[in-house]
């Protein structure tokens, strides 16, 4: 008797694996008799003695009536489906929704918020809801704002428990420091993460707790936990390269990273060390351990196959070629390289799928044992490991938790793949990282779960209702639905994830992949079969030295995947989308979340908002001028795709965010004038910082000529420069200038409808025309500009908008403390002065001493 229950306990009782909405379906209510009132009958023929009039006014009352009738029948219709909802648990599914809606408004306040307030009010609302529960309108109407004002109280408790200490200006300075982390990157450099001990000359007043330096290369023997010392320069976190863009600044105040920068001397081991705490030494040994397990996956493998491979299995991806890189993001194959939950699932199924294979070789035990439960216990172990393996990055823990959640389901008898594990661990995530919501990492992996989960209760229902019993079919039949299933799932899984994710892409990355589907379904297979299992069968046999033969076959699986992301790469349309509109973003995510939480015909409310986002997703300003936060790149759209900048190497990873952000295929840079290139001549701005004097392909214009964006070799649009000034005129007419100074500026005031001066001191250049400096700039981060078109009797309207508004937010408070912030020109050091006869010196002034934040 106990082991035929004990044997039901281990998952083959068919009660045990129902789905959780059917459990929690509420039983049948019987219908209420309900008669519609008496309509008018209808005459088999008009009444000849009625006057028109008469006749429609009967006409309209019938009409009326046969109206109210349908509203009715429709507000019945949908009470009882909402009702069917609630009882079906759709409210709780609903509540890390309205978590997530109160940590973004928290995070897009124009001021920082208090934290008792949001206490105190999140509190009485959920006393209020409590006390309402009579009232269910209510009820749930304040039980959803107390979850929303409980997610604001969440993100800033976060903020205030973070308090990163962020540097506020570049500074060189020596420094003696802990390695966290080790990270190789690309072309043979190393990127440390420190926890910083010591500064000198000069010593900050102000130090950040920890930094990300690269260095060119790394002392023999240096491993986590080691002290390095040696000359750096320092940078603090920028921000976006434009308005709503990615803002690092923010990533880095919550990562705990203070500032970044590079070696310009060592680094070399410290002369003297601290001793490690318990915890300290801890983490040393798991890094030093995913360090060793990386390179001997390196020296086995080879190649970028090997960087990948580090990157499924330690979460190392630093080394990977950025051609690599950029063809698996062309191809939408870039989820594979950042451990989430497809990498955690793959692990746990390959782990549960050979417990139940060792568990199947001892039908004795197997019969009298809950098997299931221990395949599942031991799954929930290996993803662990796996979790620190990795590094435990935010988008591991969260798969992580994801998993966990339905694996622990499995151990208590219930149903794991449903919308509410799902939803216990976005509650989780979002309490413990509430940052993590404004990131594309949480919101698309979110989206496709939600999305994939919806559609198999959509299909697991259907298969139910339309389903053969397994004797009628033959055996053909059996392999070939079989197979038919496996294909239509894999499809099918691609293009919804897919179609969840694309708009949330699109609108972070300004790109979309035309050829991810097709990709995805070719390289499934290899990861699924060649890589992921054989990554857990290596790291099950490494520790014995006979991860060899494992490791040779995911190289060859990941050098097939490289060759198919790198096809489709070389064959896939332009990426680039431009801006999206937020409005549609948001209308999308709504029809989402009804589409996969409801299971009445409320679904097909989704529509609606699905159709009205897709109508609106174009429906976005663009600018007319960029210009960076540091005053030195200028990017304006001109026509046939072209963007014009007034720099001939930009920095490149502002210009593809810019090419992307405004669909633009071809970059202009400034070239040779038409005159000075019919004379031979090359004429350089030595004044300006827009372009570096080796730059020996730039000319100006004629001196002393109205600088007017006249034609040049690459045609009327691009910037032409002269004499520390740089102009390009847009297609609608506006001149935009780049001066490198006041003075310069000064000379272009006359006909510039925009000036951008890369000066910090410069104030009142030109009354009446807007002008952009180098300190609001610094203040503000970049600009987004718009013109609009000159009309009759009405000059130009030039508005600017910047990334960083004031008062400023915690992750942004670092920017008032630059030199340029304050108004003041770039730090000169101060010579020393000639020694005298005697061997002294004479007298100076002293050195300033080091106050940068």
């Amino acid at each position: 008797m106990g082991d035929r229950m004990r044997e039901g306990q281990a998952g083959n009782n068919p009660v045990v694996e129902a789905s959780e909405r059917d459990l929690l379906t509420s039983p049948a209510v019987p219908a209420v008799a309900w008669t519609p009132p008496a309509l008018p009958e209808r005459d088999a023929a008009p009444d000849a003695d009625a006057s028109p009039f008469q006749r429609g006014h009967k006409s309209w009352l019938r009409q009326g009536s046969q109206l109210l009738v349908g509203h009715r029948i429709a507000a019945r219709s949908t009470l009882a489906a909402i009702e069917t909802e609630l009882d079906r648990g759709a409210a709780f599914l609903l509540l890390p929704v309205f978590l997530a809606a109160g940590a973004l408004v928290y995070f897009a306040l124009p001021n920082e918020p208090d934290l008792a307030p949001l206490v105190i009010v999140s509190a009485t609302q959920a006393v209020l809801a409590f006390l309402t529960r009579g009232r269910r309108p209510v009820h749930y109407a304040l039980a959803a704002l107390a979850a929303s004002m409980l997610g604001m109280a969440g993100a800033k408790f976060e903020t205030e428990r973070m308090a990163t200490k962020m540097l506020g200006a570049e500074i060189s300075t020596a420094i003696t420091g802990r390695v966290v982390e080790i990270d190789n990157l690309d072309k043979g450099r190393v990127r440390l993460t420190l926890d910083v001990l010591a500064t000198a000359r000069p010593v900050l007043r102000y130090t950040p707790d920890r930094v990300r330096l690269v260095a060119r290369k790394l002392p023999e023997g240096v491993m986590a936990g080691s002290e390095v010392t040696g000359y750096v320069r320092l940078m603090p976190p920028s921000g976006p390269v434009r308005p709503g863009s990615y803002d690092f600044s923010f990533e880095s105040y919550f990562d705990g990273i203070g500032a970044s920068g590079f070696f310009m001397k060592g680094p070399e081991f410290a002369a003297t060390t601290q001793p490690l705490s318990a915890s300290d030494r801890a983490f040393a040994s798991i890094e030093n351990v995913r360090q060793k397990i990386a390179q001997r996956i390196r020296d086995r493998i080879g190649g970028p196959e090997g960087e990948i491979a580090a990157a499924l299995v330690v979460g190392v991806s630093g080394g990977i070629p950025e051609d690599v890189n950029e063809a698996l993001r062309r191809t939408g194959l870039y989820h594979i390289i950042s451990i989430s939950g497809l990498h955690m699932a793959m692990v746990a199924g390959t782990v549960m799928l050979l417990m139940r294979l060792c568990f199947a070789a001892f039908p004795g035990f197997t019969s009298h044992r809950p098997v299931k439960k221990y395949a599942a216990g031991a799954a929930l172990l290996a993803i662990g490991g796996y979790l620190f393996i990795s590094g435990a990055e935010v988008a591991a823990q969260r798969s992580f938790i994801m998993l966990a959640v339905m694996l622990t389901a499995v151990l208590f008898d219930r149903a794991a793949l449903t919308m509410r594990n799902l939803a216990i661990s976005a509650v989780v995530v979002i309490m413990i990282s509430p940052h993590e919501v404004v990131g594309p990492s949480f919101q698309m992996s979110f989206a496709a779960t939600a999305a994939l989960v919806g559609a198999y209760a959509w299909w697991s229902d259907r298969r139910e209702e339309q389903a053969l019993p397994v004797g009628q079919r033959s055996l053909p039949s059996k392999i070939w639905r079989w197979l038919a299933t496996v294909a239509i799932g894999l499809a099918a899984t691609s293009v919804i994830a897919g179609l969840a994710t694309s708009v949330l892409g699109a609108w972070h990355f300004q790109r979309v992949s035309p050829l991810s589907l097709f990709a995805n379904l070719a390289v499934s297979p290899f990861v699924s079969v060649l890589v992921m299992p054989f990554a857990v069968m290596a790291g099950i046999f490494m520790p014995l030295g006979l991860d060899g033969p494992f490791l040779d076959t995911m190289g060859f699986g990941l050098k097939a995947m490289i060759g198919i992301a790198t096809w489709f790469s070389e064959r896939s349309p332009v990426d680039a989308v431009g801006l999206i509109s937020s409005h549609a973003v948001l209308l999308l995510i709504a029809a989402l979340v009804i589409a996969s939480t409801a299971t009445t015909w409320l679904r097909a409310a989704a529509l609606p908002f699905a159709a009205l986002g897709l109508l609106m997703v174009v429906e976005t300003e663009t600018p007319n001028v960029l210009v960076s936060e540091d005053g030195r790149l200028v990017g304006v759209p001109v026509d046939d795709g072209k963007l014009a900048v007034n720099r001939v190497r930009p920095n490149q990873f502002t210009v593809d965010n810019w090419q992307r952000a405004l669909a633009s295929e071809t970059l202009v840079t400034p070239a040779r004038s038409a005159a000075n290139a019919t004379n031979g001549t090359v004429r350089l701005p030595s004044e300006t910082g827009s372009l570096p004097t080796a730059e020996a392909d730039v000319a100006g214009t004629i001196p002393g000529k109205p600088v007017s964006g006249e034609l040049n070799a690459a045609g009327a649009d691009a910037f032409v420069c002269d004499s520390g000034l740089c102009t390009v005129q847009q297609p609608e007419g506006a001149r935009i200038v780049h001066a490198a100074n006041a003075s310069a500026a000064a000379r272009a005031c006359d006909n510039a409808n925009l000036i951008v001066v890369d000066d910090a001191t410069a104030s009142d250049v030109c009354p009446g025309v807007a002008v952009l400096t180098k300190r609001e700039l610094a203040r503000l981060g970049s600009a987004s500009i718009f013109i609009t078109a000159a009309a009759a009797g009405v000059d130009r309207a030039v508005e600017i908008r910047h990334a960083v508004a004031e008062p400023y937010r915690p992750w942004h408070a670092q920017r008032q403390f630059s030199r340029e912030a304050r108004g003041l020109p770039p730090y000169k050091r101060v010579e020393m002065p000639p020694k005298t006869s005697a061997g002294a010196t004479t007298a100076h002034p002293k050195a300033p001493t080091a106050t940068t934040r």
